[in-house]
């Protein structure tokens, strides 16, 4: 059983953007989640919850994420 991965991975210090492609009828569609890394004793986990200081970094990599994805598309349509 293989896991489905994400396109792109955007991190900037503990938060991180992953984007995911969907093969559509009308095209390749993207979508984004995103998460919080911490570590729980010895063990990375993710969150999708974020503290006040969490969010310049958050509208960095949603930033970030959205311009991947438009440049994506581009390229795409230019094939």
């Amino acid at each position: 059983m293989s896991k489905t991965k994400p396109v792109h991975v955007i991190r900037l210090g503990r938060i991180k953007a992953a984007i995911w492609k969907n093969d559509t009828d009308n095209g390749p569609r993207h979508n984004v989640t995103v998460s919080r890394l911490y570590k729980d004793e010895d063990q990375w986990q993710e969150s999708a919850s974020f503290g006040r200081d969490d969010l310049p970094l958050l509208a960095k990599v949603s930033d970030q994420a959205h311009t991947w994805i438009f440049q994506s598309q581009q390229e795409e349509s230019e094939k």
